[in-house]
């Protein structure tokens, strides 16, 4: 008789580090501060055989913060992207070329 042990979402435990957030060497990648990273993690939650349950399961808890199931979670809600770090500009950047005036760009 075969008795497998499965998590909160229905996983059998000895699968759980085929997943893609079990399966690399950087756990934290789910948890970044950076918006790079956390668009990474959600490229390799795509592929994942149970995304759909563990947004599901987050939008459940209500979690806090990370990306779960393919989404960013800040707060609670799910949000398309994150921000960088810091204040956004109050007015474009001047752009300096060699022997030239200056124009303005956006950064």
């Amino acid at each position: 008789m075969n008795h497998a042990v499965t998590d909160g979402l229905g996983v059998v435990r000895s699968a759980r580090r085929e997943l893609p957030c079990r399966a690399g060497d950087n756990p934290d990648l789910w948890f970044a501060d950076t918006p790079a990273d956390l668009e990474r993690a959600k490229e390799l939650c795509g592929a994942c055989p149970i995304r759909s349950r563990c947004l599901t399961a987050a939008l459940d808890r209500a979690e806090p913060w990370g990306v779960w199931g393919g989404e960013i979670f800040d707060q609670g809600v799910v949000i398309a992207r994150k921000r960088p770090r810091g204040r956004p500009r109050k007015s474009p950047a001047p752009a300096v070329s060699a022997g030239k005036e200056k124009t303005w760009v956006c950064a």
